[in-house]
């Protein structure tokens, strides 16, 4: 019998996480590391609450809610008192496609919505049509504006925002 959780994770989780996606990432691993750094940082100031979703003991997903405008690049129009900006979405590959990050994107929703936020909103890469279908999917179909976003390394990407009321 599978022993799924959705939580929002403690600093031990998140070490443990952030570990795995360095450890993993096919990418600049000095970007990974940097996150990390000013994840745990934020998480331990109050300016975002990471959620995980948990199978067997082992972290499968995460999404994590920016509830302070301070550490959201671009952040008018995406974080304010009724506002909060969705990020970090990653599911590990084997566990995609399974239902996973459906139950955690509803549990945070839901425990965002009863903490009184009435809107969520999140970025795409502009040139992202897998994952623009997705968050569309999810009720993200709320253009908001177009920027460009830096990396640590000094990278920038075009980003879209996009929006979902969650007050209903």
């Amino acid at each position: 019998m599978e022993d799924y959780v959705c939580k929002i994770a403690s600093l031990e989780e998140m070490n443990e996480k952030w570990n795995y996606e360095i450890e993993h990432s096919k990418s600049n691993k000095s970007n990974w590391i940097e996150w990390k750094k000013e994840n745990i940082e934020h998480y331990q100031k109050g300016y975002l609450i990471p959620y995980y979703g948990i199978l067997n003991g082992k972290i499968i997903c995460e999404a994590t809610a920016n509830i302070n405008p301070k550490i959201v690049q671009n952040s008018d129009m995406l974080v304010d008192t009724n506002r909060v900006y969705l990020s970090a979405f990653r599911t590990i590959e084997e566990y995609q496609g399974k239902g996973y990050f459906s139950k955690l994107m509803k549990f945070m929703l839901n425990d965002l919505k009863n903490k009184g936020y009435t809107k969520v909103t999140l970025g795409v890469e502009a040139t992202d049509y897998k994952n623009k279908k997705i968050y569309e999917h999810y009720g993200f179909t709320e253009y908001l504006k177009k920027g460009v976003e830096k990396y640590p390394d000094s990278t920038n990407i075009d980003v879209e925002y996009y929006s979902k009321d969650i007050s209903k």
